[in-house]
């Protein structure tokens, strides 16, 4: 059990080892970003219905059928989702590899 974010950070890079992993995870989300984004901006609402499908959706399929691993949301839902932000920002500073 991890009882900092900081701490799980170095388990949750662990579980995503794999490029296409990453780049899916990466995929999803800034289609989740744009997502939000969009219907904030248009006030389309019923867009958020996507969110989720976008984030899970990308990182399971990376998780399933890439990496070969048991997502670590199930286990460490909302340090997970953390872990999806911090390594998109750092795959774009080129601290995690695409």
């Amino acid at each position: 059990m991890y009882g900092t974010f900081r701490e799980f950070y170095p388990f949750y890079l662990t579980e995503h080892s794999r490029s296409g992993t990453r780049r899916l995870h990466f995929a999803g989300t800034l289609l989740v970003l744009l997502t939000l984004i969009y219907a904030v901006v248009s006030a389309r609402w019923g867009l958020l219905a996507l969110v989720p499908v976008f984030g899970y959706g990308f990182a399971w399929v990376g998780h399933f059928f890439v990496e070969r691993n048991r997502p670590a949301t199930f286990q460490y839902p909302l340090y997970s989702l953390a872990g999806d932000f911090r390594m998109f920002a750092d795959m774009l500073r080129g601290r995690v590899g695409f």
